[in-house]
């Protein structure tokens, strides 16, 4: 492994060390980051962004690559010059000065989101999205593109990925979805577990005793923190860092938060030991990282099999479950109800919330929908798709982090994660025939190491439609979640 490319690797290690800075810069813009900091932030963050450019255009290192290219290669290898040539081709692509400016306006509106958001004030927020929008613009047009512009961005977060596959999926998940949120009665509506206050530390303990049973490497390898909204990073497969929040009622969104964010963790955690500290060391995309989420969070942690493992902890920690059957609690876990909040979502309901904002975006980039109009044309989507609309900033267009991060094209991976969790799922249940009785007695060994197996020790080794197509034999496809929700919330619960 790599015998034939020693010297790039050599090259590209410091490339990965300006990656793991930048990680622990942001990790800690987001958690222990005085607000005034956020100036000379992002001074700091667009100079290394620059010159992580300038060493990746290093001509010694595209020769080295064009050389080995020419003799025989093994997978990883390949992966490792696959992942390189595309990190040069994007890195020619974008003139220095736009990464520059990118990555400094995006430090400050990240800020600036937050004092918007908090003050419901779109207007505060605007300018900073329509620059945003603009240097986007030019992005896609640096980087080129066949079809559409957003093929472009699409492509930045997950490798290959094009605006007539996101299309092909949402054209099945929105009718199949309609269809099933049609016929939910006995999961539609409020519980009273949804207003229940909760202790926050009490929480804390909950969420630290759950990962403990998952097998989260708390204080070796990792770490929970608290910030405003959840997110991983790693810095490398030995420092892998998750975040949650605690809101004081409603204790699943803590909890599912948690879940999610360990998903995310335990794919970069259990990538090959051998790919430490190189361009491969890390999951391959958005989209196959998210299915890691999802799948923990939605096909183990809101299972019945789950909450009747988990039980105990829950009436231990909490203690107005008490009294609560594990049925009752499995009801709180899965109701259905459209909502404003994307992250609050259910799962019948979430992949909706997905596609206003792949609308908006595609709008956004193609000109027909102006930053002005955004938040008028979020809530009429919003109005149209799940039959509620906003009465605030707050709880539409100013609900997510990601533009301010310059994150266009990033949406779509959620929907791809949610559709390939269930796919991995139905492919586990047939290779794991006890996986339920599994679940119920908190038993994820197994269930883990099939995870590492097909999906997370290959770390970037083959590109995402690749890896699918290899680990599965088949491609990614939404059938599967359809076929998911209608059994669980259909023809198993619905009486």
């Amino acid at each position: 492994m790599f015998a034939r490319t020693k010297e790039i690797l050599k090259k590209a290690r410091t490339i990965w060390a300006l990656d793991h800075a930048s990680s622990l810069m942001d990790w800690d813009l987001e958690v222990n980051m005085p607000v005034e900091g956020v100036q000379e932030r992002g001074i700091a963050a667009s100079e290394i962004a620059v010159l992580r450019q300038k060493l990746l255009l290093d001509e010694e290192l595209s020769s080295l690559i064009e050389k080995a290219e020419k003799e025989e290669l093994d997978d990883y290898e390949r992966g490792l010059l696959r992942v390189l040539k595309r990190e040069i081709r994007i890195a020619k692509s974008l003139p220095p000065d736009l990464v520059q400016e990118l990555t400094r306006v995006t430090q400050e509106a990240k800020v600036v989101w937050r004092e918007a958001r908090e003050k419901d004030d779109y207007s505060k927020f605007k300018p900073y999205l329509e620059r945003i929008v603009e240097l986007e613009k030019k992005v896609a047009d640096f980087l080129g593109y066949e079809k559409h512009p957003y093929d472009a961005l699409l492509d930045l977060h997950e490798e290959g990925l094009k605006t007539d596959d996101v299309q092909r999926i949402f054209s099945s998940l929105e009718p199949g979805i309609r269809k099933v949120l049609s016929k939910i009665t006995n999961f539609y509506g409020k519980h009273w577990l949804e207003e229940q206050r909760y202790d926050v530390e009490a929480m804390k303990l909950l969420n630290l005793e759950v990962l403990r049973i998952l097998g989260y490497p708390l204080g070796s390898r990792s770490r929970i923190d608290v910030s405003a909204h959840p997110f991983t990073i790693h810095m490398g497969i030995r420092d892998v860092r998750i975040t949650t929040r605690y809101e004081g009622y409603d204790f699943k969104r803590s909890f599912f938060s948690t879940l999610h964010e360990f998903g995310h963790a335990l794919y970069e955690l259990q990538v090959d030991d051998s790919l430490m500290a190189t361009p491969l060391s890390k999951g391959v995309s958005l989209g196959i990282h998210e299915s890691q989420s999802r799948f923990w969070e939605n096909m183990i942690g809101r299972s019945i099999e789950f909450v009747r493992g988990v039980e105990n902890i829950l009436k231990d920690k909490l203690g107005f479950l008490r009294d609560v059957p594990a049925e009752e609690i499995y009801r709180y876990f899965n109701i259905v109800r459209p909502s404003l909040i994307r992250t609050e979502a259910d799962e019948v309901t979430y992949n909706l919330h997905i596609i206003l904002r792949f609308k908006i975006e595609f709008g956004m980039i193609d000109g027909s929908i102006k930053v002005d109009e955004i938040p008028e044309e979020w809530d009429n989507l919003m109005e149209e798709l799940l039959g509620i609309r906003p009465e605030s900033y707050r709880d539409g267009v100013l609900q997510d982090i990601h533009w301010s991060m310059g994150d266009i094209g990033y949406f779509p991976t959620y929907t791809l994660g949610n559709v390939i969790s269930a796919q991995i799922r139905e492919h586990m249940m047939r290779e794991i025939p006890d996986l339920h009785e599994k679940v119920r007695k908190m038993d994820f060994e197994q269930v883990k190491e099939y995870l590492k197996e097909r999906i997370h020790r290959w770390g970037s080794v083959y590109s995402p439609k690749e890896l699918i197509k290899r680990s599965f034999k088949e491609e990614i496809r939404p059938e599967p979640f359809l076929d998911y929700l209608e059994k669980k919330y259909l023809s198993v619960h619905q009486n």
